[in-house]
């Protein structure tokens, strides 16, 4: 395994069942000469647990870029390296990127290990159209910058993926369904590969009430995914049906107008609401 050079290996680790850890991780993890982790006493029980002493180097978000340089000196000394995050896989919203960046420019070789991933995990239950899918990994902290993030991907179609915290996740409802309307279905993945997993989808104006009602629900690592935005359907509305529509929309919210006329000739209420955001603004 030992060559001139040595190789930095990218290594995913389960995100909560032990067991979902490979056979090849842990070979690489027996092999090495150091794993450089983002929690050296988090990662330290992973290997603990697997009866592996390894000797680690700190890397995380506060000290990549300084720490990136030192890293690569040692791979072209000859020490193969393990990358490693708290869970799932590194670079996904966590450290190792400026690393990965200056191996290649240096032509170190890098070999990544698949594993567990927590978006992919949750996308793959989720229900929700898999063939295209956005990643964008944690919104904002605050409202206002999360709400214009949001309103960046009003029109995207794909199927959007996003991280979330437990003191956050209802107010990152709240602004989503603000931005994006109440109707879209979500599922929201909550403690994935843990005992306590719950995967709950629902519309976003009814999923949020319903993880408000238990604080409960609002605990543990998310993801939360929303369907993309439907492609306007041509559908042919009846005069009467479009005439009734602009009428009640005077005097209702055009989502209760759209819901009305959907029920009295047959169409679908998102379609009657699409088409008054159109032409009557």
């Amino acid at each position: 395994m030992h060559n001139s050079s040595g190789i930095l290996y990218i290594v995913a680790t389960p995100i909560g069942n032990l067991q979902d850890i490979t056979r090849r991780a842990l070979d690489v993890f027996a092999q090495v000469d150091l794993i450089a982790a983002e929690d050296t006493r988090h990662s330290g029980l992973l290997l603990s647990h697997y009866g592996i002493k390894k000797p680690f180097f700190a890397l995380h978000d506060h000290n990549e870029q300084q720490k990136a340089a030192l890293l690569v000196e040692k791979l072209q000394q000859g020490v193969h390296i393990a990358l490693i995050s708290d869970a799932g896989t590194p670079l996904i919203s966590d450290p190792g990127f400026h690393v990965v960046r200056q191996c290649r420019q240096a032509g170190i070789r890098v070999v990544p290990l698949p594993g567990a991933c927590a978006a992919i995990t949750a996308l793959c239950a989720s229900g929700i159209a898999s063939d295209r899918f956005c990643f964008e990994g944690f919104l904002p902290a605050k409202s206002k910058a999360r709400r214009d993030k949001l309103q960046n991907l009003a029109e995207e179609s794909r199927t959007l993926i996003f991280y979330e915290s437990t003191h956050r996740i209802l107010e990152t409802l709240e602004d989503v369904e603000f931005v994006f309307g109440g109707e879209r279905y979500a599922v929201l993945a909550r403690e994935i590969t843990k005992t306590w997993e719950t995967i709950s989808g629902d519309i976003i104006s009814r999923l949020r009430q319903w993880l408000g009602e238990d604080p409960n629900r609002t605990k543990g690592e998310m993801v939360l995914i929303i369907e993309g935005k439907p492609k306007s359907e041509n559908i042919e509305f009846d005069g009467q049906a479009l005439k009734a529509l602009q009428l009640i929309s005077r005097e209702l919210p055009l989502k209760k107008a759209a819901a009305i006329v959907a029920e009295l000739y047959g169409y679908k209420k998102n379609a009657l609401y699409q088409y008054g955001l159109e032409h009557f603004g």
